[in-house]
């Protein structure tokens, strides 16, 4: 009995302490970057935790039909091929596929731009970063919008060969013509990762 008489008082203790407690007077910039501060802290601790775990990655994409050999043959080896490969995974997108994607587009090279204002490793356009937002000049970013985008135009078009089209051409000109648009660059492009 004194034991749950002590406990009383110990918690009556806290509760008052807590109402005579003065609230931090913290302005509503102050407020945002606090929160900001913690969400990015609790962000990276889960990133870090989804990355590590087998059981939470998802399986690899096999593709079916017709096409070349889809392996990644490049000579690069860098830190980005593991990113790649991971945002590749994460939206159900080939990871060879993927790989063979961002040599065509950028040769691996992060600062990469296209005459046209394509940027970075997966050659996002502006208006199509800001649409996935995700910063084009930050390369994990970059890929993870680079493959997000792919799997859209995968999911649009059913097939791997008119989603490398759509990321080349736009979507709209794979409606259009009902296929890989009579463009050059676009069928040179699409040969070149698909092999057909």
């Amino acid at each position: 009995m004194n034991k749950i008489i002590g406990t009383a008082a110990i918690i009556l203790t806290g509760i008052t302490g807590l109402a005579e407690a003065k609230p931090l007077n913290l302005s509503t910039k102050s407020r945002v970057s606090l929160f900001r501060s913690q969400t990015s802290v609790l962000d990276g601790r889960a990133a870090s935790q989804y990355s590590n775990s087998v059981r939470l990655q998802p399986k690899p994409v096999i593709t079916q039909g017709k096409g070349g050999s889809l392996s990644y043959t490049g000579r690069y080896s860098g830190p980005y091929l593991d990113m790649a490969r991971s945002a590749a995974r994460r939206h159900g997108v080939p990871e060879d596929l993927f790989l063979r994607l961002i040599q065509q587009e950028s040769g691996w090279n992060h600062r990469a731009k296209s005459h046209k204002g394509a940027l970075g490793l997966a050659q996002l356009m502006p208006a199509t970063a800001r649409r996935l937002n995700v910063n084009p000049r930050v390369p994990r970013e970059n890929l993870e919008g680079g493959a997000r985008y792919l799997r859209q135009q995968y999911d649009r078009f059913r097939s791997w060969r008119l989603a490398l089209a759509a990321y080349n051409a736009g979507p709209e000109a794979v409606q259009k013509y009902g296929g890989v648009p009579p463009y050059r660059e676009t069928k040179n492009y699409v040969r070149k990762i698909w092999g057909s």
